[in-house]
């Protein structure tokens, strides 16, 4: 049974052949069918990512480390084995979200962000110990940096100037840096005040009653009332008194002049309905990423107006009902959930009956997990265990032992660093680049291919050398799937003929013995005798042109 609760962060199985997905509790919720889903943020291994940004997370981890002087955890003082599993440990954490069946969550893990100052072992010695420095964006495909940064420095910072003595001026002008909007030692009392700020009001209500719009949106006296109290209103008056220096009977001429009483309206009463809708929709959606909302949502509205209008929104009695409802829901909600013993035989998992394994990796019947069962470990070249897992693709008929499996199903590799492919020990070596798959059945398994040797001739190795302008060594290598032109028997009898003659001429070869004593079959034939013409040929000669002439000149055949 394995108890899972908010925020914890777990393994979850999508595969039985792949490393688990780690990932972080967001929510538990309960679906229609009674199952528990949980809402997840993903977590993205260095296998996940390209060979790009995987370069481009150890720059950065390099250059952290040389601003601020000191050694790279993943570059320390650590042997190979240690670097190899060291960067097993390392994640990408990423603002993606998905929802995942409880029921695949297999374990318990723990990720934190890349402490600096922490001994790069401590992430070693513990199980089942993650970190993460930087933010992955599997959209855009890029990598950030998750952390804050101190801005330091006259860019960020103000140059305070020296303290200034006791009756020491500064030397500035403050009426041209300050503009002074009230006056608290004005000559109206607080209750003059007071009666000018209710006229205001009065003036207001009556604008709006006067208004179409207005009483479209207010058709009540309270409502139009509630809007004219709110601050727009009070502030105008207060300006407005405080410009006509203090006199009422002027700042009241103001508040009504000929055309009709002055109206002030906020955020809120210019927005209507659908808009108020459409930005608690988006609001929900976003958060308060106001640029989002404008540009998704409200793209007619400037970004003064929508963070004006969130903040009036807030004092509204709609927004305290949304949080009592949302408190309400997250108390509704499961914040822990009980996983029960997954049991189930993993797919990849060798099968064993009464302590002999079944037909694998061509064994048989009767092979034990003895060290000469099998292939060895791919991991930890191992040749016993209680129990083996059929690893990478099926042609190549790896297997990893128990541990060995358990890390890779935890840190998405292999326990040991994978050593250059010469891996001729023990039962791993190959035939024709083709592995072994058995060495304690009886039948040889191994599957091989048909050899061929190319085992050329005295004669063809001398015809290379004899015969270049016939054969054409360049241009027959630049065309290997077309066979040469040029017959064999012409080749042979031609480099035949050319080393009888550089014998008898200038002979190349000083040898005691002939190179090669060439087959019956492929000797040039003996030189023909000189002619004799005897009167019997030469009277065949002419029936062969009197029939020729024939052949030629006849009408019948013309």
């Amino acid at each position: 049974m394995l108890f899972c609760s908010l925020p914890d962060y777990v393994f979850f199985e999508n595969s039985s052949s792949n490393p688990y997905l780690i990932r972080r509790i967001e929510e538990l919720n309960k679906t229609a069918s009674g199952n528990v889903e949980a809402k997840v943020v993903c977590f993205y291994r260095r296998r996940d990512i390209s060979h790009s940004l995987i370069q481009l997370a150890d720059k950065h981890a390099s250059n952290v480390c040389v601003c601020e002087e000191k050694e790279s955890p993943l570059e320390a003082e650590l042997t190979d084995k240690q670097k190899h599993q060291l960067r097993h440990r390392e994640l990408f954490l990423s603002r993606q979200y998905e929802s995942l069946p409880a029921t695949h969550i297999r374990g318990k893990c723990s990720v934190a962000l890349l402490n600096e100052t922490e001994a790069v072992l401590s992430y070693l010695d513990k199980e089942d110990t993650f970190f993460y420095s930087l933010v992955y964006d599997p959209t855009q495909k890029t990598l950030l940096a998750d952390k804050g940064e101190i801005r330091v420095g006259p860019r960020f910072q103000a140059d305070v100037p020296d303290m200034l003595q006791e009756g020491e001026s500064d030397e500035w002008d403050q009426s041209k840096l300050e503009e002074k909007l009230w006056d608290p030692d004005c000559p109206l009392s607080s209750k003059q005040i007071d009666q000018f700020l209710v006229v205001a009001r009065a003036v207001g209500t009556f604008a709006r009653a006067l208004d179409c719009s207005s009483s479209v949106r207010q058709p009540s006296l309270h409502t139009s009332a509630a809007a004219a109290s709110r601050d727009i209103t009070l502030f105008h008056a207060m300006d407005t008194l405080h410009r006509h220096g203090y006199d009422l009977s002027s700042a009241l001429s103001v508040l009504v002049p000929s055309g009709g009483p002055v109206l002030c309206r906020d955020e809120m009463e210019e927005w209507s309905a659908s808009e108020a809708a459409m930005f608690e929709e988006a609001l929900e959606k976003y958060g308060k990423d106001f640029n989002d909302i404008r540009q998704d949502f409200l793209p007619w509205k400037s970004l003064t107006s929508i963070i004006e209008y969130y903040y009036m929104w807030k004092t509204t009695d709609r927004y305290v009902q949304q949080k009592r409802l949302k408190a309400a829901e997250a108390e509704s909600k499961l914040k822990q959930v009980y996983i029960p013993t997954y049991n189930k035989p993993n797919p990849n998992q060798i099968s064993v009956t009464n302590g002999k394994m079944a037909t694998v990796n061509g064994a048989g019947p009767g092979a034990y997990h003895a060290a000469g069962g099998g292939r060895a470990c791919e991991s930890c070249y191992s040749m016993q265990s209680a129990q083996w897992y059929s690893w990478g693709p099926p042609n190549m008929q790896c297997r990893l032992c128990v541990s060995c499996w358990m890390y890779w199903k935890k840190y998405g590799g292999l326990k040991m660093p994978s050593r250059p492919r010469s891996r001729g020990h023990g039962p791993r070596q190959s035939s024709h680049m083709v592995p072994v798959r058995n060495s304690g059945s009886p039948k040889s398994s191994t599957k091989t291919k048909q050899a061929f040797l190319l085992q050329a001739t005295r004669l063809t190795k001398l015809a290379r050398h004899m015969c270049r302008d016939i054969i054409r060594l360049r241009r027959a290598a630049r065309r290997p799937f077309v066979a040469p032109s040029i017959p064999n028997f012409c080749l042979m009898t031609h480099t035949h003929a050319r080393t009888h003659t550089h014998t008898h001429t200038a002979p190349l070869l000083h040898l005691d013995t002939p190179l090669f004593t060439p087959p019956r079959c492929l000797r040039p034939p003996p030189p023909p005798p000189p002619p004799c013409l005897s009167l019997s040929l030469f009277l065949l000669y002419c029936i062969i042109l009197l029939l020729l002439f024939w052949f030629l000149y006849s009408p019948r055949f013309q």
